[in-house]
């Protein structure tokens, strides 16, 4: 009779032939990869193409039978893609930093570990990086499922030339970190304005006579509560790793249905992938009857819209800019007859990009 020893010897083994064969697999997915990159380049084409990427991940979870899991087929693969991408060129990604915040989790989660990720100080400062070609792509929150709309991200469309090439849709799971871990030791609490909001409930049942206090960034208060023991920060495990800090209590925000939706700007328009979203920007002028005018030509074309957003435009009071997200590709034969109807009825008119819709 075979001892344990044995077995476990025969299946590393296995284990060990196996391992092999997939780092063969993935040379000579590279060598591919590599052939793909200079195949673009011969032509002019985009080297980075989200909508392949996301058909590629939906394939393959789609083929997937088990026992390895759906959500780590689409890790690896990530990882596998990103590395890929790094042979055909390196690819810079902007962010809005600085490390182990949301924003920094969601560039990792769309471009992987392979890619450049920078961080900057702040939203303009990424799409300026991204506009000056000193980031090929740059990735920004745009809103979230409890707070609404991030505003900066918004405004800077209005002037920007730059276009959305993909969304990202994360879970945001807030946890409240300290030095010590205690509840009994917090003075202070500390975080990003948003993360603060997304938590106010809990703060108020829990820590209702402490005092809560804006800062830059979720990992910012990390990093200040990391320095003083009678600080505690709202921020993401990774925060808690990053600056030696330990749990409190882990998930406080209000709504456990807690969502952040980035977008990511380059300078050139995603091809057609058949599931795509599109975004708009236009003004109207004031007249009656005019938000009607708007809607019309997509509820005449059964053309769904996911979201409509005003903001003030500052150079003028009491006018507005308007922001639409559309299920449609600007390319569909439909999306483009309505934009065409809408664009007649704008004193200013603008798509912000076509784009895989995340599903």
């Amino acid at each position: 009779m075979e001892t344990v020893e044995k077995v476990l010897a025969e299946l590393r083994r296995k284990i060990d032939g196996i391992d092999d064969q997939i780092l063969s697999l993935l040379n000579q997915r590279a060598l591919v990869a590599q052939q793909i990159g200079q195949a673009k380049a011969g032509q002019g084409l985009d080297f980075y193409n989200p909508g392949r990427e996301l058909a590629v991940f939906e394939r393959l979870v789609a083929q997937n039978c088990g026992p390895f899991p759906a959500d780590a087929v689409k890790r690896v693969f990530r990882e596998i893609i990103s590395a890929s991408l790094s042979l055909e060129q390196p690819m810079k990604v902007a962010f809005l930093g600085p490390s182990a915040t949301f924003t920094h989790q969601a560039a990792q989660k769309q471009f992987g570990f392979s890619a450049q990720l920078v961080a900057l100080k702040s939203i303009p400062a990424v799409f300026e990086e991204v506009r000056r070609g000193r980031a090929d792509f740059g990735v920004v929150p745009v809103e979230n499922t409890t707070e609404g709309i991030v505003s900066h991200t918004l405004d800077m469309f209005v002037e920007s030339d730059l276009v959305i090439n993909a969304e990202i849709l994360m879970e945001i799971s807030h946890d409240l970190l300290s030095v010590s871990g205690r509840m009994e030791d917090v003075g202070r609490v500390l975080s990003h304005p948003q993360a603060l909001a997304q938590c106010r409930h809990w703060l108020e049942e829990n820590l209702a006579d402490v005092p809560l206090v804006d800062a830059p960034s979720t990992a910012m208060a990390a990093r200040q509560a990391s320095e003083d023991p009678g600080i505690a920060a709202i921020a993401s495990e990774i925060a808690a790793s990053l600056y030696g800090l330990r749990i409190i209590k882990s998930k406080i925000q209000d709504n456990t249905n807690n969502l952040t939706r980035f977008l990511v700007v380059g300078r050139t328009l995603s091809p057609r992938t058949g599931q795509d979203k599109t975004s708009v920007m236009f003004i109207v002028a004031d007249q009656p009857g005019i938000l009607c005018r708007m809607l019309e030509p997509f509820s005449r074309r059964n053309i769904n819209l996911t979201k409509i957003e005003s903001r003030p435009i500052k150079s003028k009071a009491w006018e507005y800019v308007f922001f639409l997200d559309l299920e449609g590709h600007a390319e569909d034969a439909a999306v483009s007859e309505a934009l065409a109807d809408l664009q007649s009825c704008c004193r200013s008119f603008k798509i912000l990009g076509s784009y895989p819709r995340c599903r």
